[in-house]
């Protein structure tokens, strides 16, 4: 499984990618940004890297986890999430502030590892999903066939139970054609599924906050209730294809699999890591070193137990950003500091990063609000001078007040088109060329008032 996932032997596979091929891809989707582009591509390329060396050397290598400095809205978390899209490999996105040190309330550092693991597991049974998938169908169109023709029980062996034996086979085959045709999709058969009760378990966190070992147990002991329903053949077939797959699948080998995946190739991407910083002297503030302290063994490395079993964390790939307006990447713990040998600072967009946002990516939000628009008939053009405006008034909007990155383009627009957005369903048909006039009437009044501007951008 972790050969398939790494590429090893696999000429054509997405984690094969060089740096150079890794940072066209993330090109597509953000603007600028080219030195986080470079460190997450070479720690990704790093990656496969090591997967083809001997065991005895793989074991020495550590990753080398990132450090992405920048204030909000430059690409920090857009890197990251189209980072997991183009690998494939197992990834999560954690928020630092949704930790606290053990003995408080909380969630504890561990449970990203776990995340992480969950995600390798939903990795690996799609995977191995695709291997019985044709098995599963064969055995949903039998189910379904006893459901709808259920086989006699013939008193006997003489010629009379023979010749209906075979009268019932040739009602079989003819009722299977009309299945596979889609004659009997609307029909209603009776099923019956499992439904496991949900344990009450006190406090928000619920079973996340539980040992693992109680988890488990509680798993375990915990009733399952058999319920019947009427579906159609259609719906019928669906569930029963989820039913033949979990059958088909060996959930040992997924969760051993699984494990070793996320060890090898997993990616924790841990943002607002400035906020764990402690400013001194405020008492809500007491858990933040205490999150730090808890991160360092996890990022080190450590054995941490799962109800999958243990997995160790020496070779993750951690991924940690903050914007740092508050605090500085030095005052994090000195140990913390050094498990994060890469650092890249993101830098503020100007007025040309702006324009290229509006026009350049795959999902730019220029084309984003033309598709929309064409759901109504309503055919939406931006001209060149339009682009220009726009950037101009988000730059000047993120200048004057909280500087919220290429975020300010989403209130800029929805300002802009909101006239628009009301009115396209009663225009029935219609053209509407929006120009550096039209956006300049539209915002103008509202990015010269700064107070305004507040509240409104």
């Amino acid at each position: 499984m972790l050969e398939m996932i790494t590429g090893k032997g696999h000429s054509n596979d997405s984690t094969n990618l060089t740096p150079r091929e890794i940072v066209a891809q993330l090109d597509r989707y953000i603007v600028g940004q080219d030195d986080a582009k470079r460190a997450v591509a070479i720690a990704i390329r790093n990656r496969w890297r090591r997967q083809q060396l001997t065991n005895e050397m793989r074991v020495e290598i550590a990753p080398k986890n990132i450090l992405m400095i920048g204030p909000t809205g430059v690409g920090k978390t857009e890197i990251a999430r189209r980072l997991a899209r183009l690998t494939g490999a197992p990834f999560i996105k954690v928020e630092a502030t949704k930790y606290t040190e053990v003995g408080y309330y909380g969630r504890d550092v561990e449970s990203m590892v776990r995340e992480l693991v969950e995600n390798a597991i939903g990795l690996v049974r799609e995977s191995e999903r695709a291997n019985v998938e044709d098995e599963a169908k064969q055995r949903v169109e039998e189910r379904l066939l006893d459901m709808i023709a259920p086989q006699p029980i013939y008193p006997g062996e003489d010629e009379d139970a023979e010749e209906a034996a075979k009268q019932y086979t040739r009602t079989r085959e003819k009722m299977r054609a009309m299945l596979i045709s889609g004659e009997l999709d609307q029909r209603k058969v009776e099923l019956s599924m499992e439904q496991k009760a949900t344990p009450m378990v006190m406090g928000p966190m619920g079973m996340d906050s539980m040992d693992i070992d109680l988890q488990g147990m509680f798993e375990k002991i915990m009733p399952k209730n058999t319920v019947t329903r009427e579906l159609t053949v259609t719906e019928a077939r669906g569930v029963l294809f989820e039913q033949e797959c979990d059958a088909l699948l060996d959930p040992e080998s997924i969760n051993a699999a699984a494990i070793e995946l996320a060890e090898n190739l997993g990616i924790i991407f841990l943002d607002e890591i400035d906020k764990v910083v402690a400013s001194g002297g405020n008492s809500a503030d007491v858990s933040r070193q205490g999150v730090q302290r808890d991160l360092l063994p996890i990022v080190e490395g450590t054995s941490v137990q799962t109800k999958y079993g243990y997995i160790r964390t020496d070779h993750i790939l951690f991924v940690a950003a903050g914007a740092f307006h508050r605090s500085e990447p030095s005052e994090l713990m000195p140990e913390l500091q050094g498990r994060f040998p890469i650092r890249v600072e993101l830098q503020d967009l100007t007025k040309d990063d702006f324009v290229r946002i509006l026009t350049e990516p795959n999902g730019a939000l220029t084309k984003q609000y033309t598709a929309l628009m064409d759901t109504e008939g309503v055919g939406l053009t931006f001209s060149a001078d339009a682009i220009e405006a726009l950037a101009s008034h988000a730059f000047k909007v993120n200048q004057t007040t909280q500087n919220i990155g290429a975020r300010r383009l989403y209130t800029i627009m929805e300002r802009l088109l909101e006239e628009l957005s009301f009115e396209a369903p009663d225009m029935q048909m219609g053209k509407v060329d929006v120009n550096a006039a039209y956006v300049n009437e539209r915002l103008e009044e509202i990015t010269d008032n700064e107070d305004l501007s507040k509240f409104i951008l």
